[in-house]
């Protein structure tokens, strides 16, 4: 009897329901655990609110991305040359995350450009293995966060540290704009089960992260490349979200994560040309 075929799917199933009351210190923990693989200790692991959990992920982000930055920090401090501190650093982030933002990005890439409808799309973004798209997905922004994070560190280690640290903040943060503007594209997944995210929740989790960066960036880039990022953020969260609704007629976590890539990209980029 051949043995039964075995569809690879990403680990995207929703779970049991959110808990109504979250403090502060749960949501972080919470925060850390959904977007890293860093060690939280031993208490249990509840139910995903994404809702509250998002209030706090500016504070959880900060506990993602300050070992990355310390690392540009104490490279170059003994004057590593700049791409491959860049390279380090990106690796290391990526490892810590568990290349989530990464690979929903080739998933996204695959599905959207490589289905020809929505139920075929939304079939390849599921397949945890990568096409053409996929793999073009996985090394362009890698490439593109490595010239520009180390153009930064060129000019200075400790603007490139602070920059990277809050545009990473600020990208995950602002990516599940998509799910306050966009129904579950599918009926499960990590997506469906978080829902549609309450534009109130949204809000109160995104006004510090956007000041954190706005205070930053003025700082240490000055206040036309914070423009320029600004700009190029809400020009590209508008540019994703009529994609999606054009190809998908909704949205999926891939989609969430992808754009929080590009608008990590978006900012780095905004850095450099100033």
């Amino acid at each position: 009897m051949p043995p039964p075929s075995v569809s690879p799917i990403n680990d995207n199933e929703a779970g049991a329901p959110p808990p109504e009351k979250l403090s502060p210190v749960d949501a972080i923990i919470m925060g850390v655990r959904f977007y890293s693989r860093l060690p939280t200790g031993d208490s249990p692991h509840l139910p995903l609110n994404f809702g509250k959990m998002i209030h706090f992920l500016p504070v959880a982000s900060l506990l993602i991305g300050v070992f990355p930055a310390l690392t540009i920090l104490l490279l170059g401090a003994f004057g590593v040359q700049s791409l491959f501190v860049a390279t380090v650093a990106i690796a290391m982030s990526a490892v810590i995350t568990g290349a989530m933002a990464e690979d929903a990005f080739g998933d996204a890439m695959d599905g959207l450009f490589g289905g020809h409808d929505v139920a075929r799309r939304l079939e390849i973004m599921k397949d945890s293995r990568h096409g053409t798209y996929g793999v073009l997905g996985l090394i362009a922004p890698f490439m593109l966060r490595v010239i520009t994070l180390g153009t930064l560190i060129a000019l200075s280690p400790v603007a490139a540290s602070i920059l990277w640290l809050v545009s990473a903040l600020l990208a995950r943060q602002a990516a599940p704009i998509v799910a306050v503007m966009l129904p579950p594209a599918r009926s499960d997944g990590a997506s469906a089960g978080a829902g549609i995210l309450a534009q109130k929740d949204f809000a109160i989790g995104l006004v510090p992260a956007l000041a954190l960066f706005c205070f930053m960036a003025l700082l240490f880039a000055g206040p036309i490349a914070l423009f320029l990022a600004l700009i190029f953020g809400v020009g590209l969260c508008f540019f994703w979200l009529k994609l999606l609704t054009r190809l998908l007629g909704g949205q999926t976590g891939d989609t969430i994560g992808a754009l929080q890539l590009v608008l990590e990209i978006a900012a780095l980029s905004a850095f450099i040309l100033l």
